[in-house]
Formats: structure tokens, sequence, C-alpha cells
């Protein structure tokens, strides 16, 4: 087994989005090869109503496929194929905007005023850019968790952990997309297949990630030889942790614990043609999706 290296750690930024959201953002319309196949990381997370409640009037999408979880609060969604609902905590909705879907995402606060949410962006590869837009909507009672001997909690959205299958289906990038949760003091290994790009995103407690081993300076009393210890990288929240490639993680909690998503997928290593929330391979495909977007011509699937 090899352990993935902690390639970088940065924090996710205050930014504003939609009609005036107040957010962080983990990653995003910049250089996102790292990351690929996915392209966008929000973090909308507040306590004031006022700075989420405007939140994403009507908007396009083209050739992606976006993930929203909620964890407090609510997001009412509507879109041109004419469904509607609402995202309550715990619920998953995995959008695939294919050939184009216009949508509108209204969060909401609980009791409290509390709205805590995560949207993540997929690149769609170029052969299903125009496939035809699909909603799955996953409430939080059919999402498996998978609770091990040391305590650790593992929500598994998507993909396969520990035998259990997530209840997202059919997407085409084939993502892992788990809610782990260590508790204090704990340590974790999870395993992470070498083919993919991961990250992990810390919203909650503190912890140290365990980097690739490097000779340290220290010798030993007899021998002579060279130590090998660990390169330990601390983390908190809003951390946003990008690996290296290996076959697991190890993670340590701190005297909280930690809690983080844990996100990989296989890279497509295509083009990227890129304008907001439409994404296409060639410059040529964005230009003509900005056309039918102003001609209303945008919308390919019948309602």
């Amino acid at each position: 087994m090899s352990i993935r290296a902690v390639k970088s750690v940065t924090e996710a930024q205050p930014t504003l989005e939609g009609a005036g959201v107040h957010l962080h953002r983990g990653f995003g319309f910049g250089k996102t090869s790292e990351f690929d196949p996915f392209l966008l990381f929000d973090d909308f997370r507040n306590e004031r109503p006022a700075d989420y409640l405007k939140g994403f009037p009507w908007h396009p999408h083209r050739g992606i496929e976006t993930i929203t979880y909620v964890l407090a609060g609510t997001v009412d969604h509507g879109d041109s194929l004419g469904n509607q609902g609402s995202l309550g905590a715990g619920d998953i909705q995995w959008m695939t905007a294919g050939s184009g879907i216009l949508h509108q995402e209204m969060p909401k606060g609980d009791a409290t005023g509390r709205m805590h949410g995560f949207q993540l962006w997929s690149n769609l590869p170029q052969s299903l850019k125009m496939t035809n837009p699909r909603y799955q909507d996953v409430k939080s009672t059919d999402i498996p968790t998978i609770v091990e001997d040391d305590g650790t909690a593992i929500r598994v959205v998507c993909g396969e952990f520990g035998g259990q299958r997530g209840p997202v289906e059919g997407v085409a990038t084939d993502p892992n997309y788990f809610d782990v949760s260590v508790p204090p003091g704990k340590r974790k290994r999870l395993k992470v297949d070498v083919t993919r790009h991961a990250f992990a995103y810390v919203f909650a407690g503190s912890g140290v990630f365990r980097d690739a081993s490097k000779p340290q300076a220290v010798l030993t009393d007899m021998t002579g030889e060279m130590d090998e210890a660990p390169v330990l990288t601390n983390v908190g929240n809003r951390s946003l942790v990008l690996f290296d490639r290996g076959d697991e993680i190890v993670v340590q909690a701190g005297d909280e614990g930690i809690r983080f998503l844990l996100v990989s997928g296989r890279p497509l290593e295509e083009p990227v043609a890129w304008y907001g929330p439409i994404v296409m391979n060639t410059q040529d495909e964005l230009q003509t999706a900005i056309k039918e977007l102003r001609a209303g011509t945008f919308i390919k699937h019948a309602r």
C-alpha cells in the first residue's frame, strides 16, 4: 500500500454567487486540471438568512453534472423539465445537465436560520455532453452509513465502500463521494483507487493527514542509519486537501474529531472550454451554446 502524498492544502475562499449568496469556494473557474473530472466545489454555509435567501434564480447548465448535498436547512428547486421539489438535511440531488437545462435553487434556513450544503460540479465526457438531462433526488434515509469498530462513520453518497453502494448511479465519471466522520484521537486509513484524482474537504473538527514518509536526519543508536518519519499536514475547518497519487489516505483526528468529504473520480483528460455554467470541449461548441441561449433554442429536451 502507498500513502497518497498531500499535494496542496488551501482554504476555501469567500465569494458571491447567484443573486448574492455568500459562500466559500474550494476550487473552480481557474486551473482545475488537478481535480479532473471535477470543475468546481462550493461550501454554502451561513447563519444569516439575508446572506443566502436571494438564492440562485433561473440559470442554464450544459455539459456537466451538479451534485448538491444539504446538511442543514432546505433547498427548493425547479427546472425546465417541469420538476419541482425540496432538498432537506442529509438529502442529495445529482443533476445531469447534458444538452442543456434551466433551473433554480432557492435555499432556506432551518428553525435557527442556519443553512449548510455543498455543490460539486463534475464534467461530462465529450461523448455525453449532449445527452438528455436527468435528475436523481435521493433522500437522506436512502444513503447508507457504515459505522466501523473504531466509531468512524462513512456515508456512501456515490460509489462503493465496505461492500455498500451509494444510491446515486450511472454517473459518467464513476465518482466516489463519501462523508467521513472520524472520532477524536482515532487514526483512519481509507483506500482510494490509484487511477483517480482525489481531494478531501474538511468542514468540522480538525486533524492531520499523513503524507508519504521522507528521510529525517536522525541517527539510530546502534547502526547510524537514517530514520524514516512521516510528514504530517494539519487541517481544520474549510481546508481543501488535494492528494497526489497512491492507493490510500491516512488521517488522524484531533481532540474534537474530524469530518470531511472524500471525493475521487477518474480523470477525463479532455480539453475544457468553459463559460460560467456551460462547459464544452471546444470554443466553437461553447460559442454555439451561447448563441442558442440568446436565441431561445438552448433547451433540446421535450418537457
